[in-house]
């Protein structure tokens, strides 16, 4: 790549309810103060990705499934991902595990992981609060098992380590 042209990144989430949206526009803010130029967009509407020099792929967690709109994207872009840097990120747990420890993908986000030969994966922590809209969200906040789990200062931290690995990369 041109060490003087910047980098374009595209960062795509896959959200139902808009938690991994928050966590998309975090990595991408990072990405900005690292000096990348990013564009955070729902994946459902990422048609092509060769614009970009490397993506983040973020998709949100339902039942242990990924986000479908992730799922699409990769699937609908993947001859163009296998030929630059990607990396993936999941939202989900409403809880603190993705703090404690490095969560493994859920199976569909390792399967998209293994055929794009992403460099990395994330868990980090979902969100489900009283403004979280939907019957489940509602009652599982009722129940006290709802809350905000995502850590930006762990969300920045992986977006400049992504950047660092881009920076190598040059």
């Amino acid at each position: 790549m041109n060490a003087t042209k910047t980098q374009r990144i595209l960062v795509a989430y896959g959200s139902k309810h808009g938690a991994t949206a928050g966590i998309a526009a975090e990595i991408g803010l990072a990405l900005q103060q690292d000096g990348f130029e990013a564009s955070v967009v729902p994946a459902g509407e990422v048609r092509d990705v060769t614009p970009y020099d490397a993506v983040i792929l973020g998709g949100s967690l339902y039942a242990g499934h990924w986000h479908r709109d992730a799922l699409r994207c990769a699937h609908r872009n993947a001859d163009a991902l296998n030929e630059r840097p990607v990396w993936l990120f999941s939202s989900g747990p409403i809880d603190g595990s993705a703090e404690q420890e490095d969560l493994l993908p859920v199976p569909g986000a390792a399967r998209e992981m293994e055929r794009l030969h992403a460099r990395g994966h994330v868990t980090f922590g979902g969100s489900m609060t009283e403004d979280t809209p939907g019957l489940i969200a509602r009652m599982m906040v009722r129940k006290g098992k709802g809350g905000d789990y995502r850590n930006a200062e762990h969300i920045r931290q992986w977006a400049h380590q992504v950047a660092g690995e881009l920076r190598t990369a040059d």
